[in-house]
Parts: C-alpha cells; sequence; structure tokens
C-alpha cells in the first residue's frame, strides 16, 4: 500500500519545491506510517509515503533505475500478486534485482515492456513513472479501480497524488466543488475519472494517462468486453473455484501479519475457508476479525438485515479452525465527533456511509494492532449478482441504476428525503443526472446478437454494478482503511473472475433459485450448511436508540447555530426530526443526520468555494 505524489512542470525549476512536494506528501502519512521519500530533478518531483508489507528493508521508494539516456524513476502504491512470475520473467531477459520487492520488479517491467508493462500486472495499484530518457510522465491504475489515483492540471504543468488531500496541498489547486461535483455527491453513482473537485481528475480504472510537453493523453488497457461463454453450469462451478483459490494464494503472500474480514456471510466465509485451507498447508491458520455492537443479543430483524452476523461468523470460525477475535463497538465511539473527523477527512468529501464509515473505521484501527494485511469480500455481490435488488422483477423492468430504482426513488425522490429539495430538482436536477450517467453507462456496453431483453437488462445491471457501484464501495475501503495503515486486499476483484463470471448468462447466476449460486456452488463444500444458505444482509449497524439520540443532540446543535451545512437541507422537516422521540426517528432522517454533520466537518475542515450556478 502506500501514498504517492508527484509534480511535474516545464516551466520551473522542481529542484528547488522540496517544500511544495513534501506538503502533498506528508497529507498521507496515514496511508504511508513506516517511511517517507522524495526525488527531485529540474521537471519532475515525486514523492512517497510507505506501508511496508513486501521486503521491508529493500523496497524503499520513489525507486530509481538509472540508465545510459537518463533516470527511470517510479512512486508507487499496491500490490503486483504476479510479481514473482514477472520478476523469475525478467531474470531469464537479463535483468538483475537489488531487492526482493514486488516494486522494483514493476519499474524493471516498465524497462523491458515500456507501457506494455500494465498488460502483464495482476494486482491493484496505482503508480507514476517518470521516464527522465524521454521526459514524460505515466500514471497507471489497476483494472478494477481498487486504488486511487487523482491528478490536475497545473500551469505548464501537472500535479498528481493517491488522494484529493496531497493535490490540495499544492499551491495550485484550489478546493472548489461546483454543481457536477455535488450531483455526483449526491447521485450515489460514480463516474469514472470524476474527482468531485472541480479542475481534478481520477485516473478511470483500467486506465494509463501520460503526460510530456505535447501535452495529456489518455489509453484504455483494459474494459470489461463481452464474450459468449461455453462452459456449462458445472464447469463453471469449478472454474470460479478455481480462479478465487488462486486469486486468494496469491493474495496471501506478505511478509507481516494478516488476517480475514469475517463477517459470517458467504463472500467472507468463503474467503475465510479458502485462506484457512491454503494457510494450514504451511502449518499456519488464518486469523479472523468481526464487528459486532452492544447488546448485539437484542437484535432485530428489518428488510435490509434479516440475521445478526456473530453466531454465523462463529460457526466459521469453529469450522475453519481460525484465530478469531469479536471487535465490540459501542455507540458512544460511533457517535465521537472525532471518529467522524477522522472519516471525512479520510474521505476528502462529505455524503459517504456515515454510521457505516465511523464502524468500519474503529474495525480497521482495531485490527491494526494485529495486522497489517486484511482480505475482504468486497466486490462479490456486484460480480455475482447478490444484491436483493437484483432479483426483484418490478426493479429489473426500470432502465435506471437498480439500487436507486430499489430505495422508493421516483423523479421527486431521493435517498436523503430532508435535503432541500430546491436544490436537488431544480439547482443540481438529480433525477436528470441519473438518466443521463444511466444512457452513457449502458451506451458503452456493446449489443450481444441473440440476446433478449431479459438477459440483455441484467447484463447491464451487472455491468453498472462493476463500473458505477464498485467504485464507492472500493474507494470507502480503501480510505478507511488507509487511514490507520492498513492494507486490504480483495481477492474477487481479480480481474481475470471479473471477466469470467461478468459473461455467465443470468439463468446460470441464478440456477439454484437464488442470488450468488455460481459462488455458494463453488464453495459449499468448505462452509457449515448455515452459512451457504443464509439470506444475504446488508453491513451492519447500531440497533442502539442513543445512538440516534447523541445524532439529534449534534445535529440540534447545528441548527441552533445557523451553520452553513443546515442550508443545504429543509430546515423545518431537520428540526422536526431532531425534536422527535428517538424509536420515532425513520431510516431517512436518521441518514439525513448523517449526512448533516458529514457535511459541517467537510466544510468547517476544507473550507471549500461552492459554486452551484
Amino acid at each position: 500500500m502506500c501514498g504517492i505524489a508527484g509534480w511535474i512542470s516545464f516551466q520551473l525549476d522542481l529542484e528547488r519545491e522540496l517544500a511544495a512536494l513534501s506538503a502533498m506528501t506528508d497529507t498521507m502519512a496515514c496511508r504511508g506510517p513506516d517511511a517517507s521519500g522524495t526525488w527531485l530533478s529540474a521537471h519532475a518531483a515525486l514523492g512517497h509515503r510507505r506501508l511496508s508489507v513486501i521486503d521491508l528493508a529493500g523496497g524503499v521508494q520513489p525507486m530509481v533505475a538509472e540508465t545510459p539516456d537518463g533516470p527511470v524513476v517510479m512512486t508507487y502504491s499496491g500490490e503486483a500478486y504476479n510479481f514473482t512470475e514477472l520478476r523469475d520473467e525478467l531474470r531469464r531477459r537479463g535483468h538483475e534485482f537489488r531487492t526482493s520487492s514486488d516494486t522494483e520488479v514493476v519499474l524493471r517491467g516498465y524497462l523491458e515492456w515500456g507501457q506494455g508493462v500494465a498488460d502483464r500486472l495482476n494486482g491493484m495499484y496505482a503508480l507514476g513513472i517518470w521516464d527522465g530518457r524521454v521526459e514524460k510522465l505515466i500514471l497507471l491504475r489497476d483494472r478494477l479501480g481498487i486504488k486511487p489515483l487523482y491528478y490536475a492540471p497545473t500551469a505548464g504543468g501537472l500535479v498528481f497524488g493517491s488522494e484529493a488531500k496531497a493535490l490540495l496541498a499544492h499551491p495550485e489547486v484550489e478546493p472548489v466543488v461546483d454543481a457536477d461535483g455535488f450531483r455526483e455527491l449526491f447521485g450515489f453513482v460514480k463516474e469514472p475519472g470524476r474527482a468531485v473537485w472541480a479542475g481534478m481528475h481520477e485516473v478511470k480504472p483500467g486506465t494509463m494517462v501520460t503526460f510530456d510537453r505535447s501535452g495529456l493523453r489518455e489509453h484504455v488497457y483494459w474494459r470489461l468486453e463481452v464474450a459468449e461463454h461455453r462452459d456449462d453450469t458445472e464447469t463453471t462451478v469449478r472454474r470460479v473455484r478455481e480462479m478465487l483459490e488462486d486469486s486468494v494464494a496469491r493474495q496471501l503472500v506478505a511478509d507481516v501479519p494478516q488476517c480475514v474480514l469475517l463477517s459470517g456471510g458467504l463472500d467472507s466465509s468463503a474467503l475465510t475457508a479458502l485462506a484457512g485451507r491454503r494457510l494450514a498447508a504451511d502449518g499456519e491458520r488464518a486469523r479472523t476479525f468481526t464487528v459486532d455492537f452492544e447488546q448485539s443479543d437484542a437484535f432485530r430483524p428489518d428488510d435490509l438485515r434479516g440475521s445478526p452476523d456473530a453466531p454465523f461468523a462463529r460457526e466459521v470460525v469453529q469450522h475453519v479452525g481460525t484465530l478469531h477475535h469479536d471487535i465490540k463497538l459501542d455507540y458512544q465511539e460511533l457517535a465521537n465527533p472525532e471518529v467522524r473527523r477522522a472519516t471525512v477527512t479520510a474521505r476528502d468529501l462529505p455524503f459517504g456511509f456515515g454510521e457505516a464509515d465511523n464502524s468500519l473505521y474503529l474495525l480497521f484501527k482495531a485490527i491494526r494492532e494485529h495486522s497489517t494485511v486484511a482480505l475482504s469480500g468486497e466486490s462479490s455481490d456486484e460480480i455475482f449478482g447478490g444484491y436483493p435488488w437484483f432479483h426483484l422483477p418490478a426493479v429489473q423492468q426500470v432502465p435506471m441504476f437498480p439500487w436507486v430504482t430499489a430505495s422508493g426513488l421516483g423523479p421527486r425522490n431521493h435517498p436523503t428525503k430532508l435535503i432541500d429539495p430546491d436544490l436537488l430538482l431544480r439547482t443540481l436536477d438529480v433525477p436528470g443526472y441519473w438518466a443521463q450517467r444511466w444512457s452513457d453507462s449502458v451506451a458503452a456496453l456493446p449489443v450481444v446478437a441473440g440476446e433478449d431483453a431479459h438477459e440483455r437488462r441484467m447484463r447491464e445491471f451487472c455491468y453498472v454494478h462493476l463500473t458505477s457501484l464498485l467504485g464507492l464501495l472500493l474507494d470507502r475501503k480503501d480510505r478507511m482503511s488507509m487511514a490507520v495503515g492498513l492494507e486490504v486486499r480483495v481477492p474477487f476483484c481479480d480481474h481475470r473472475l471479473v471477466e469470467y463470471v461478468f459473461n455467465t448468462p443470468w439463468a446460470m447466476k441464478t440456477f439454484d433459485g437464488r442470488e450468488k449460486s455460481l459462488l455458494r456452488a463453488a464453495v459449499k463444500d468448505v462452509l457449515p450448511t448455515s452459512v451457504v444458505e443464509r439470506v444475504k444482509a446488508l453491513y451492519p449497524h447500531t440497533q442502539q436508540l442513543a445512538y440516534v439520540g447523541r445524532l439529534q443532540q449534534q445535529v440540534g446543535e447545528l441548527l441552533s447555530a445557523d451553520h452553513e451545512a443546515v442550508t443545504l437541507f429543509d430546515g423545518a422537516a431537520l428540526a422536526k426530526a431532531v425534536a422527535a422521540q428517538p424509536e420515532a426517528v425513520d431510516r431517512d432522517e436518521r441518514e439525513a443526520f448523517e449526512r448533516v454533520l458529514d457535511l459541517a466537518v467537510w466544510l468547517d475542515q476544507y473550507r471549500p468555494t461552492i459554486k452551484l450556478s
């Protein structure tokens, strides 16, 4: 993992700009608590914050390869899971290695294959390479967008970094959010390439950006392609299992303590079982962590969470034989303003996932006391069709992002119902934004000859989950984990698995009449029956009414102070919800509390210029 930053300028002498580069790099100290480094030349300045995972002593960055024609320098975040095979191939081609790090393998791979190195990497990564031989910057992001990477133009140059805060630390980058940025914030739909901050961009997943004296260019080296699936169901299930086993094995390579995030659901339990089997072959035991809340024994089911996680997680622990820790969180920790400040700072933006961000941050913080690397089940629902709304006929009939439709969102509704409707409908036209984003998204998906309307719609649903929802969840995972220096790996995001399952017919994805049929069949032999048959439950939250009371108190203070954050909401409706008994506060009102509190922290801390017209 790590944090990277850099500045390219063809007008200034950047050897004199150490202070500016250090300011950018230092904003990401949490991403790289183990070491920092800088490299400066006349036209390029690269910075790095390191979280040591592989070759603790040797993988120092920025890493420099001196050549007869000039230096090639790389600042790199992430892991290349196939670095051992690549290193063997590069040695056969005559390369010599001074370290055992994957960083050097990627750098040497660039020297050998140039920009073609992107096609050879399997992993999660974001990197910047300054090729001093031709004075060119290469920015590269992994295929699924697991690791973040931003850039922004400057006078005569460009700045880049793992997080927006690194760019905002540069004197030429102003903290401005315009109407397009707010549409992204309010839309719950991730547009690849948009960074919310005006003038700033994300390197899109599967994309390489190059910058030199002639300007900036984008090259897409990977995208989801439509292909005929020829394997029968039995073969498909076997291939899914083989790919998962390979992905888990690759992602268990580390020189530091590691663990698995275990919820007791199918996804995390599958990873736990496969990791446990792999580690047992080496005489080791898997370590697992589960988040739980006070008074979980008083769990009340709802339409999003039909059962508590803890009992199922315990069954997996006993079945696999892991070294297990329950992380108990109480409502006072979740409602602590300093925790909220930490999560908003980690995101650089308001309107994340509220309490779910707070609890994930606290979970990762507790895990970091024991482990440096964790495996997580992100992307399984997007790949295998796990969310409930995939399977609702009424949702399937609507040409719209299904998580938007399933939330009951008509043209005049929004997940945060207490936001000022005039702002949503007139100023920002969020419904129009949704319609345009849906149209643009599915237009990129080729039409398949002979595909009927239902199969096409389900292919569209799978596609937008992988290209418009997954980015939000991966970003959340990355920000909350890296805020405490924890590297979280996502085996389901192996691009080979994603490509393969994406092209399976919907009838095969649901061949047993349930969600995630292929995954369930692929791992049923290594899991307790209760977990295999468990119905999907979304990420848990506290059911303590005292937590709602704390939110009401904090929002009430903002109302009393007439805080700027309140002006984006329906003040009268917000005040009414604040005055209600905690048990009378509904889900929409609770979510509004979370969002106004997040917004207040963001406005106070970042002091952004907001331009909505």
